[in-house]
């Protein structure tokens, strides 16, 4: 099973400030000069194990791979054997196959399974808890567009969710304001530790005042109301139905932007009519195309720190 030599990411709040800055400031140079990364993971193997449907996470991580020098192999968890065996049995052969795993699961717990058995770097690519690799192409997307992250301004609209424990971590780390708006917050979804940390350094605010809450920000960010997998399962639909009708008068568009500069952001996929109104998209202000085409170099440093090849 899993050495306690072996470095993973499974939350950012296992790594310390100064770790997280220099992973985001490898992103930064790995984006600016990706030819000086071109064989860094040469005859690597990446084995990336998916519960949960994805485009940006597989497409990001083949291709980071694949860019340097590495090879990426996609293993779709109804079609392997996760679901007729114990999930770190399973671990422990694909890590004598591969020299680095990533994970994109339903629940935590399933993931911590993966680590117990894993012997090579396990990467979280999302889990009902966190989302590691997503918070840190968020912030190099702000790195990128101001150039530093000290005294930058965020602000979460949304139900808090995995993605607020990770941008809580980043955050925090990083010396970024984060304000969140979030009416729906179920308390088994916040991770306390995360958050303590980031209000004691005097990062974190909370309010309903959406309009002051996005126009005063320097980046407004949104995600889905409903987890993807339910979003179409008319099985969810009441539940559905009942986040919309506490959700929708939080959704970002342009009478909450208004003529502010704040930027637009979103994780992608987007639901437009529902988290955002379709002209934001395309707005002078969105960076959300930005934003999704950071999630590479973001994995890109994230594997060459696990692997100690940066």
């Amino acid at each position: 099973m899993s050495g306690n030599s072996v470095r993973h990411l499974i939350s950012w709040k296992d790594w310390t400030d100064e770790e997280i800055k220099q992973v985001l400031e490898l992103a930064k140079t790995v984006k600016q000069n990706p030819k000086d990364f071109q064989q860094h993971l040469s005859l690597k193997t990446l084995v990336m194990i998916f519960q949960k449907t994805s485009t940006r996470t597989r497409v990001s991580f083949e291709s980071g791979m694949t860019r340097m020098g590495g090879h990426a192999i996609f293993l779709n968890w109804l079609t392997s054997n996760f679901g007729l065996t114990e999930i770190w049995y399973e671990a422990a052969y694909l890590s004598r196959n591969s020299d680095i795993m990533m994970a994109r699961l339903k629940l935590h717990e399933d993931l911590l399974e993966v680590v117990k058995g894993a012997t090579v770097p396990v990467i979280n690519a999302l889990c009902n808890l966190y989302h590691p690799c997503q918070a840190m192409a968020d912030m190099l997307t702000i790195l990128m567009d101001r150039g530093s992250m000290e005294g930058a301004k965020l602000t979460f609209v949304g139900v808090h969710n995995n993605v607020v424990n990770s941008l809580m971590a980043t955050c925090s780390a990083l010396g970024v304001h984060l304000t969140l708006v979030c009416p729906i917050a179920d308390e088994k979804s916040i991770d306390q530790e995360i958050k303590e940390k980031i209000v004691k350094k005097g990062l974190l605010s909370e309010t309903l005042a959406l309009k002051e809450a996005v126009q005063s920000a320097d980046y407004a960010y949104t995600d889905t109301w409903v987890d993807m997998e339910f979003f179409n399962n008319p099985e969810f639909e009441d539940i559905k139905q009942e986040r919309l009708n506490i959700m929708l008068p939080y959704q970002l568009n342009l009478e909450a932007v208004g003529d502010s500069d704040t930027k637009i952001m979103h994780d992608m996929p987007i639901h437009p009519g529902y988290e955002m109104s379709d002209d934001l998209v395309a707005h002078k202000n969105s960076i959300i195309f930005d934003q999704a085409e950071n999630r590479l170099p973001a994995q890109q440093a994230i594997m060459l720190t696990l692997l100690g090849l940066a």
